[in-house]
């Protein structure tokens, strides 16, 4: 990335600590001592934390199996670190897939292999977050209608992604070839704009036959884990908030996470800028009690954001190594050959 990029990253992070520690400062009850959070706690997000980043590591393994494409566990959980490095710093999070895409080149991946595992890793992100916000919209009775509305905004979002992927597969097998239709020339697409389209439409209708013809046990196992995944960020924070408190309720703990988690997509500076707490703050700040509140809105953002930015800043950092031991243009010190001496 260029200066002014490192510039606005630093920016947005010193924005998001600022905007922590006025929560905190705020939101601390007057003549109230600091609540810590016990020991078991901090093993049990650990845990969670950890069992995520496996799971998604098992994820991509999978589905890269049933895709035909060689993969290996290793390289799968370094490729979603990566991704989580990548978004980290980025704005809109839209450094994540260039990451994910640099380690699987680096570990040996065509590029035809690579673009069908991120493919089917967005495909069955969508397919999760449906069936989650549809097993939370039947199993918890307290939602209320606000997070009722809630689950059937998340679910709407992934049914929306998934129908406009069905439209750009049903245009690709329409206007694979040719000049621009009229309907895009009034778009204003030109000829060299329309043969971008045309390559954009040939890459998705190329990864969904693959993912139509993979093998559809692996497919179902990878979209299992999958759902796990994502069921393990949700635990996160009623882990944090139900080792000091367990009268909170569980819905708004479960539910109002998932929009920040994948609503944070849209914030337009890496690392949010402060958006997600002030989110957190709006949300949750009436549920949570206040003399808890501001131990777990740092905890839950140290666990689920910034253990997985230094996690994704070592496996980025142990990618960007291996490319360069690995890099054939890299100049070579010449061998020098000496001379064996006799009786040695």
């Amino acid at each position: 990335m260029s200066w002014k990029r490192w510039l606005l990253t630093g920016v947005s992070f010193a924005a998001a600590i600022g905007v922590s520690l006025y929560i905190v400062l705020t939101s601390w009850p007057a003549q109230q001592a600091p609540v810590a959070l016990p020991p078991s706690a901090h093993l049990a997000a650990a845990a969670v934390l950890l069992l995520e980043v496996l799971t998604r590591g098992l994820k991509i393994r999978l589905s890269a199996a049933s895709l035909r494409v060689p993969l290996s566990f290793a390289a799968s959980v370094r490729t979603i670190l990566a991704g989580d490095f990548g978004a980290g710093i980025t704005p809109s999070r839209s450094g994540a897939e260039p990451a994910r895409y640099l380690v699987l080149k680096e570990a040996g991946v065509p590029v035809a292999g690579a673009l069908l595992v991120l493919f089917a890793e967005l495909f069955l992100e969508m397919l999760s977050l449906l069936i989650i916000a549809v097993a939370l919209w039947v199993g918890l009775e307290e939602g209320g209608a606000a997070l009722g509305g809630l689950l059937g905004l998340v679910g709407g979002y992934s049914a929306f992604v998934l129908a406009v992927g069905a439209v750009g597969v049903a245009l690709a097998r329409r206007n694979a070839a040719g000049p621009p239709p009229a309907w895009a020339r009034r778009l204003g697409l030109n000829e060299t704009r329309w043969r971008t389209v045309q390559r954009s439409m040939h890459h998705l209708r190329v990864s969904v036959e693959a993912v139509r013809d993979a093998h559809l046990g692996l497919m179902l196992v990878s979209l299992a884990a999958s759902v796990v995944h994502v069921a393990l960020r949700l635990t996160l924070l009623p882990v944090l908030v139900w080792s000091l408190d367990r009268s909170v309720p569980l819905a708004p703990l479960l539910l109002w996470p998932l929009a920040l988690f994948y609503g944070s997509v849209v914030v337009p500076t890496p690392a949010g800028g402060g958006v997600v707490e002030v989110a957190f703050k709006a949300t949750l700040g009436g549920t949570i009690p206040p003399a808890i509140f501001a131990t777990t809105l740092i905890w839950w953002r140290v666990y689920s954001f910034y253990a997985y930015l230094v996690l994704g800043a070592v496996a980025a950092g142990d990618t960007a190594l291996r490319a360069l031991r690995d890099d054939p243009e890299k100049p070579r010190r010449p061998r020098v050959w000496r001379r064996k001496r006799r009786g040695a």
